[in-house]
């Protein structure tokens, strides 16, 4: 039984991670930056645009959320491999600057203090007059708005005529809860408070972006004391910066479809007999005392079923997705178990979060034909929808060339 316990301790070190910060199956060329930054909580790579020997017509790309330190060979990779958004950008000359985190679970407000050092250096840095476009992708975009805002309540001259979200949780991301109870429930390992997994979903940054957080204490499903000081922070500071003209893309659609995840039907299930046997996650569907998931383990034995009241059908909900329940089954595999898999992508960042034009608490809001409202509803100048339904944070053609034709001159 040692055996069947070890194997159950390993599965905590999964982490989701997004499409731009998973290593790519095939080596990919990144250069040398031209310059490194050390910067308050994080670092940044700068790489000049072709023909220039400093700082000049600058874009900062903040990274995203993820476990543990940025890697910015991986970040370069990810925004650079499938569509070449990085080689394009210095070919018209513009200085690219990747800002990356000491700890990417770390607070917003944190993390921010890294943002807002490397926006103070490149104005200072800048060859020429030219004014800098930020932003960044995931929680890179909340960070950067955060620092924008920051600056601008400080009276610091950030310089920034664009700032730009891509696939920004502006009204909250979803991680289902039953996947958020489960690494939780998942034993830990020797020497360990938490496994990584549960570190993950338990940080700071991830109670301040997610909709609802499930508390390991006493079970409940609520919006977090942390989001919600995140939140009144923001506020206090306008809400958005108010220099810069505001632009987002989605990674999810805008014409109201959503992922094929039909509610309240099994996901995921454990069938083998050595790996939290008899696990089994459903989608989400509306409704009180709806069970999301019931959690089996061998040792310590122990078995919960999770339930959610009056949440709306998340997981087939137009937006950016992510694994989730894939990641999961993988993660089982790999430690020798068996599992049924019916639905293994779903919603993470909905698209009326992305563009900030609803709420996602609500069924109607959440599902809402984005395209079919006055755009004037969402808190931006400006928002993209993808035209199909894509992987949360996918570098495509469609949504970096939109962003791309509204750089600064």
């Amino acid at each position: 039984m040692a055996a069947e316990q070890n194997i159950e301790q390993e599965i905590g070190r999964v982490t989701l991670g997004d499409a731009i910060t998973s290593v790519s199956p095939l080596p990919y060329p990144v250069p040398d930056p031209d310059q490194k930054w050390d910067l308050p909580n994080g670092f940044a790579w700068v790489y000049y645009g072709e023909g220039s020997r400093g700082v000049s017509r600058p874009v900062i790309m903040a990274d995203g959320f993820n476990l543990g330190k940025s890697d910015l060979t991986v970040l370069y990779a990810g925004l650079d491999r499938d569509y070449p958004l990085i080689t394009k950008l210095r070919k018209q000359g513009r200085t690219v600057i990747l800002l990356g985190f000491q700890e990417r679970t770390a607070s917003i407000v944190t993390n921010a203090e890294a943002a807002k050092a490397a926006i103070r250096r490149t104005v200072d840095e800048r060859s020429d007059g030219s004014q800098l476009a930020v932003g960044g992708f995931s929680m890179g975009g909340l960070i950067t708005r955060y620092a924008l805002a920051e600056l601008e309540s400080e009276h610091v001259a950030h310089e920034t005529a664009l700032y730009f979200s891509y696939d920004t949780p502006h009204r909250g991301g979803v991680i289902p809860i039953g996947i958020q109870a489960f690494a939780h429930f998942i034993p830990t390992l020797p020497g360990q408070e938490q496994n990584d997994f549960a570190k993950q979903i338990n940080s700071p940054a991830s109670r301040q972006m997610l909709y609802r957080h499930y508390n390991s204490a006493d079970g409940t499903n609520r919006q977090d004391p942390m989001r919600t000081d995140f939140l009144q922070r923001l506020e206090a500071l306008g809400g958005w910066p108010q220099g810069p003209r505001k632009i987002a893309v989605a990674n999810g659609t805008g014409n109201g479809t959503g992922v094929n995840v039909p509610p309240g039907q099994m996901a995921l299930k454990s069938t083998g007999a050595t790996v939290f046997p008899g696990t089994t996650f459903y989608t989400q569907a509306t409704g009180n005392g709806v069970t999301v998931a019931e959690l089996k383990r061998l040792l310590p034995a122990a078995s919960k079923t999770v339930k959610t009241d009056d949440f709306p059908e998340f997981d087939g909900a137009p937006g950016g997705t992510l694994d989730s329940y894939g990641i999961i089954a993988k993660a089982l595999k790999e430690k020798g178990g068996t599992t049924d898999l019916r639905h293994p992508t779903v919603c993470f960042v909905p698209s009326v979060s992305a563009v900030a034009i609803r709420d996602i608490g609500n069924q109607d809001d959440l599902h809402v034909k984005i395209n079919g409202l006055d755009p004037e509803e969402s808190e931006l100048d400006e928002f993209l929808c993808s035209s199909t339904t894509t992987a949360h944070t996918e570098i495509t053609a469609e949504l970096c060339e939109w962003i791309m034709q509204r750089l600064p001159k």
